[in-house]
């Protein structure tokens, strides 16, 4: 069962951090085509949702920056809504948070509207309040691990502790992983609330791992990057081939990574195969 991050503490001598939407859930695609990138046209008044819509998913779900943050997908959606033609307003208060701010996520939003309140920050909070009542009271049902999640899940922290790190909100990610029979697999909880992945990654290096005994299981860029900036192991799931990713996480890679046998020519061969497959879309 999991505990809060400053709770928790080290039990095996590996850790496994996986992410949630997109890799473990198979609910990204249904979240931002249902909700995050309608209702950012419905909040900003967009004439030519078509032209919208498809930017957000390429941005979100079919290019080099699927997985960023909401507020940063937001920014650079209204940016080319804008170049676009498109009339939105001014959003140069919520672009220099969403740039700047060390932390991204509603809480943050609101504590930064508290100290310089504007127009663009306030329409950004109800978008994304909006975003995740949606998926709380619409989705809950609908969303499912990938095949094999559970599976590989069990075999895993059978092994290794297991850690989710996730740009999600935590209170989503217990509601999602409890409802679906993962959370008891799992340790610790990562969401938005503590900063960003890398920022995760950090703290969790401070409970008494190495850098080789933690690996990031992910599905974006930004999992990539979080786990290189702390220099530790990644592993893709690839879109479209979760399954096969999940079956060769829990089959093969975990072996490689517990005998210390990942480094080197087998990392080289999955991300060369995650970065093919990002390259078919940017």
């Amino acid at each position: 069962m999991s505990t809060h991050p400053t709770q928790f503490t080290k039990q095996k001598q590996f850790l496994v951090c996986v992410d949630s939407d997109g890799c473990a859930m198979d609910t990204m695609n249904v979240k931002h085509e249902r909700f995050f990138g309608p209702l950012a046209a419905d909040e900003y008044g967009i004439k030519d949702r078509e032209t919208f819509l498809a930017d957000w998913n390429r941005i979100n779900l079919f290019s080099s920056t699927r997985g960023i943050n909401r507020f940063k997908a937001l920014v650079l959606t209204l940016i080319e809504a804008q170049e676009k033609g498109e009339d939105i307003g001014d959003i140069s208060a919520l672009t220099d948070w969403a740039n700047n701010a060390p932390s991204l996520s509603n809480a943050s939003l609101e504590a930064e509207i508290a100290k310089a309140s504007s127009a663009d920050l306030e329409k950004a909070l109800v978008w994304s309040k909006k975003v995740n009542e949606g998926i709380e009271t619409e989705l809950a049902g609908e969303d499912k691990p990938f095949p094999g999640v559970l599976e590989g899940l069990t075999k895993i922290h059978g092994l290794t502790d297991v850690a989710i790190v996730s740009s999600a909100n935590s209170e989503a990610l217990n509601s999602e992983w409890n409802r679906h029979n993962l959370m008891p697999q799992v340790d610790v909880v990562y969401g938005q609330e503590v900063g960003s992945k890398a920022d995760a990654i950090a703290d969790l290096l401070t409970k008494g791992y190495a850098a080789d005994e933690i690996l990031m299981v992910g599905d974006a860029p930004g999992d990539e990057q979080a786990a290189a900036v702390n220099g530790v192991f990644y592993y893709p799931i690839l879109f479209g081939k979760e399954e096969f990713s999940w079956e060769r996480l829990s089959n093969e890679a975990i072996g490689k990574f517990l005998n210390k046998e990942y480094a080197g020519e087998y990392q080289a061969k999955v991300l060369g195969e995650f970065h093919a497959l990002l390259a078919q879309f940017d």
